[in-house]
């Protein structure tokens, strides 16, 4: 059954039996867990990082960003995680799915090379970065032309 709520805790170590419902936060080790929100009883790890997710806590609830694509999984879930509210998204196309995955590699390589977050010269502001929708679009865009 599909989940609308999840609450969380945040732990030192992620256990090893995960409780459906749960989203499990480890800052020691910038990893949030929580089994697949459509109750397929997957475990899906999310790492916390410029180039992964990010995590926001109001002292009350807790959100994840961006949207988690369990393209993966069989049941190919995919739910944003907003206040501790599970609001579920349309499934991607295997074209989308594949632009996705591109495009995480890429924000990864940029990561580890330095280019998240900086400066291109010392001194310089950063460009804003464009959203990850925005990125999406423009390369659907590029590919049906």
């Amino acid at each position: 059954m599909r989940r609308q709520t999840v609450s969380h805790e945040f732990v030192e170590f992620i256990p090893s039996e995960l409780v459906d419902g749960i989203v499990y936060i480890s800052i020691p080790y910038a990893t949030a867990s929580h089994l697949c929100c459509c109750g397929c009883g997957r475990k899906v790890v999310t790492e916390l990082s410029p180039a992964g997710w990010s995590l926001s806590y109001d002292g009350d609830t807790l959100s994840l960003y961006p949207s988690i694509g369990n393209w993966s999984f069989p049941c190919r879930s995919h739910y944003w995680i907003t206040r501790n509210s599970v609001r579920w998204a349309r499934r991607f196309t295997e074209r989308e799915i594949a632009l996705n995955r591109e495009r995480d590699r890429n924000d990864l390589e940029r990561h580890l090379a330095g280019g998240f977050g900086g400066p291109e010269r010392p001194g310089e502001p950063s460009p804003p970065l464009p959203s990850r929708w925005q990125r999406i679009r423009r390369r659907i865009r590029k590919t049906a032309v």
